[in-house]
């Protein structure tokens, strides 16, 4: 049986909630980029929690394991990313819950908790899931320009990370449909057709997950599927009293003490705010797009979309630009 339940705690005064699905020895937590959350683990039955050994640990895609805190009784470690934003929860004897403070783009995924107490030990998996967007990316080369390393390097500029088979999985099952074949966080190549057709795969296959498999990450080049999550700032569209080019559009953005958007941004805006508007405008890429929720004529008329207008040259003065203002 699912048990659907919310715990709030106050926690070095900052309110940590999360919603979790217990689904048997395995508990789903979703949380927003940003957030405080716990992460929850026991030990049941009689112990001594001062002579208790823990360890988290968080389970790559690829297979490795990053390290994430130690814990032997007063002693305790953080590693790598995770250090200053972890640490145990401790509400009693039996309890090895962690907390993560401000959760990034990187911090998805599945995380392990054991605890060793004498002959008494546990192990658990707990999945951590970012409400978030996936969207496609090429530079403006044009499609198929992109190793791995580029790959990840084009997603970080957007404000985003290389997605995940299970991110883009849940995108295909939300309808996404996309012909270009790109990169995904474990290293292999795929795509989503929800309405096969001949020019991806074939008109008689089945809908779902093209994969080209495992690639060379150095050698191999191809789009990209970036992830990216809910935005801590405000994304808008800057009422100017004419069209701009590029740096026109940069510097609009900064007089209005903001930065010119990135693609993530504008994604994260569409898909988890319903953000719409119909006017083409730069981004920082380069490129021009816009914002549709709510389809109509002449603005995506058959689906809610983020419209890609391309990359023109910049010196044309064609558009007007979306910009993001951070939180302070």
């Amino acid at each position: 049986m699912i048990a659907l339940f919310s715990l709030t705690l106050l926690v070095l005064a900052s309110s940590l909630h999360v919603e979790a699905q217990d689904s048997g020895s395995r508990i789903k937590v979703y949380a927003n980029r940003g957030d405080n959350i716990t992460l929850p683990c026991r030990l049941e039955g009689q112990s001594n929690m001062f002579g208790n050994r823990i360890k988290w640990s968080k389970l790559e895609d690829d297979s490795t394991e990053t390290e994430v805190l130690i814990s032997m009784g007063l002693h305790k470690r953080s590693y790598g990313n995770f250090q200053n934003r972890v640490y145990l929860l401790e509400m009693d004897d039996n309890d090895a819950t962690l907390v993560i403070t401000n959760l990034d783009l990187n911090d998805y995924g599945t995380y392990r908790c054991e605890i060793i107490n004498g002959m008494n030990d546990k192990t658990a998996e707990v999945d951590l899931e970012l409400q978030g967007v996936v969207f496609p990316y090429s530079p403006r080369l044009g499609r198929y320009n992109l190793n791995f390393q580029d790959a990840e390097a084009a997603c970080l500029e957007q404000d985003a990370v290389v997605a995940s088979f299970e991110q883009l999985y849940g995108e295909w099952r939300n309808g996404m449909d996309w012909c270009n074949a790109g990169w995904l966080n474990d290293g292999t190549v795929q795509y989503p057709i929800t309405k096969p057709r001949e020019p991806c795969g074939g008109a008689r296959t089945s809908a779902g997950l093209r994969t080209y498999g495992q690639q060379d990450k150095s050698n191999k080049r191809y789009d990209v599927f970036c992830f990216t999550a809910s935005l801590s700032g405000r994304f808008y569209y800057l009422i100017q009293p004419k069209r701009l080019n590029f740096d026109e559009a940069v510097d609009a953005c900064k007089r209005d003490g903001a930065e010119i958007a990135k693609v993530g941004h504008i994604y994260a805006a569409w898909k988890l705010l319903a953000y719409d508007r119909c006017d083409a405008g730069w981004l920082a890429d380069g490129s021009v797009r816009y914002p549709i929720s709510r389809p109509r004529k002449s603005c995506s008329p058959t689906e809610a979309a983020v419209r890609f207008v391309g990359f023109p040259d910049k010196k044309q003065k064609l558009y007007g630009v979306y910009c993001y203002k951070p939180q302070p």
